[in-house]
């Protein structure tokens, strides 16, 4: 270094020191993973990479979801086999907005936890996709039984993210590991919009490839579970069922009257609006639910 030159930061130990936290904190080192008995549930937060545990889940008792039957006997008999250790399909709920897709994946592994408490709930979120690889890298040395949750899972015409589901369904040379299966909620059957895909058939030059690799995505799960707007019979019966669940009286004709008056308002029917209704109702009534 030539006379008279400045000192170069390099040779300042102290320098050095803030220049590694300030390294550190835009690009942290992932957390080891946590207690897994700590809690039932997990979310998978980026920046930094972890685990948070959730003591309490929000969901309601899978005997209040109406109108499901079918689904829930199918994804509860598979999610039983697969706290048991057993072979297990991958999940896909889709259909009707509002019909408990995401409310019954809860509530199935409530239903099942307390006699398997090794069985976890891990909630990631569809932007954090890209990060499913070192996610995965926790749960596979684990003992305990993970199912991977992704709610309103969907995909626009340029996303890419796409691409880092496949290493939770069959892709990769390691592939899924064994303890953990993976459930999700669409309200799109084929996980991307009818007018994308109609769209790439009409402009590519091969139509039939144009949106095989994302459609082809929704074939890798191996349980699709559809579900479809509720009758105005099953929208009273699901009131019906937390009115009984929750001691809320009310006259029967009085009840089905502003029931039906309360969907109408808002144009739609579903297990969405039956459960704001009747929250509407048990604070008219003074009950905390």
């Amino acid at each position: 270094m030539a006379d008279g030159d400045p000192k170069l930061p390099l040779s300042d130990p102290e320098a050095l020191t803030r220049i590694a936290a300030a390294l550190e904190r835009m690009s942290p080192a992932p957390l080891a993973a946590p207690d897994f008995d700590e809690a039932p549930a997990f979310v998978w937060h980026v920046a930094p990479e972890r685990l948070v545990p959730v003591p309490r889940i929000n969901r309601v008792d899978i005997s209040l979801l109406i109108g499901v039957d079918r689904s829930r006997d199918t994804l509860l008999d598979n999610t039983r086999r697969f706290a048991q250790g057993l072979p297990a399909n991958n999940a896909l709920l889709w259909g009707a907005r509002g019909m408990g897709k995401s409310s019954l994946v809860k509530s199935v592994h409530a239903s099942l936890n307390g006699d398997h408490p090794g069985l976890k709930l891990v909630e990631l979120l569809r932007e954090d996709l890209p990060t499913v690889g070192r996610l995965l890298a926790h749960l596979r040395t684990s003992e305990h039984r993970f199912i991977l949750f992704c709610d309103d899972l969907s995909f626009s015409h340029d996303d890419q993210h796409y691409k880092s589901l496949k290493a939770v369904l069959d892709g990769g040379i390691e592939g899924r590991p064994d303890n953990v299966v993976f459930y999700a909620t669409s309200n799109r059957r084929h996980l991307m919009p009818r007018d994308m895909i109609e769209n790439e058939r009409s402009s590519a030059i091969n139509p039939s490839e144009a949106v095989e690799e994302k459609v082809s995505l929704s074939d890798r799960f191996g349980l699709w579970l559809g579900f479809h707007p509720c009758t105005q019979d099953e929208y009273l019966a699901m009131i019906d069922g937390y009115c009984t669940a929750y001691g809320v009286k009310v006259d029967p004709e009085v009840l089905r009257a502003e029931a039906i008056e309360w969907q109408a308002t808002r144009g739609a029917r579903s297990g969405r609006v039956a459960w704001q209704f009747f929250t509407d109702l048990a604070g008219r009534h003074g009950v905390s639910i």
